[in-house]
């Protein structure tokens, strides 16, 4: 049985597409988006296992032991570099905009924006914190490990984070969508970009999809 190709445009609509584009020679260079909590690590992990790709993460890349930040053109430099080490097939899970600008995301075959509703992602996020607190799951990089004091009382709180993130991270990939989205991108030569929102069935439908299409033998 064949899962569907019906993905959403970000619109309201649904349109058939299928679940990922690559580059039509076998190649896909996937950059994952979302809030922190909304399921980029999930699914990265995910993508790169169905379609046996290598997963970059940029919290990797920019985290160093002890919470130590990578300096901006550094960052950038990594970035690039990794890139061209796994060459035309990966999959990014981050952003980090403001950080490396467009590196990764000019790149891509495919742009996948993941925007869950607030109340279905956040207990996630506190969850996830919670084991990453007692040890129970890695942390985001290496040597970088969460404690009590900065994840719940400091401003710089993960927590707190995503809760003020959660809207202008919408807007700021939604204004991705108004250029990259499919069917109704501006960038009509580039429309690559799929918004995955919902309360779980849309993400389940399209990963299926992807799944059925690229399932390794």
């Amino acid at each position: 049985m064949t899962a569907p190709n019906i993905v959403s445009s970000g619109m309201g609509t649904e349109i058939n597409h299928p679940p990922l584009f690559g580059d039509g020679r076998g190649n896909f260079r996937i950059q994952v988006l979302g809030n922190s909590g909304s399921g980029k690590t999930t699914t990265a992990r995910q993508l790169a296992h169905t379609l046996n790709l290598p997963l970059i993460s940029l919290d990797t890349l920019f985290w160093q032991p002890g919470w130590k930040p990578t300096p901006k053109d550094q960052m950038t430099a990594k970035v690039k570099q990794t890139l061209e080490t796994f060459g035309n097939s990966w999959v990014v899970e981050g952003d980090y905009f403001k950080m490396i600008g467009t590196v990764v995301t000019d790149a891509t075959t495919d742009i996948i924006w993941l925007d869950p509703p607030l109340l279905l992602y956040f207990p996630r996020l506190v969850l996830r914190t919670i084991q990453r607190l007692l040890g129970l799951v890695d942390p985001c990089s290496p040597g970088c490990n969460e404690r009590l004091s900065e994840t719940v009382l400091s401003r710089d709180s993960i927590i707190l984070y995503c809760l003020t993130n959660h809207f202008p991270n919408r807007r700021r990939n939604l204004g991705k969508m108004s250029q990259f989205g499919l069917d109704m991108g501006t960038d009509v030569d580039h429309r690559r970009m799929r918004r995955v929102g919902g309360w779980g069935r849309e993400y389940v439908e399209w990963m299926a999809a992807v799944e059925a299409e690229h399932r390794r033998e």
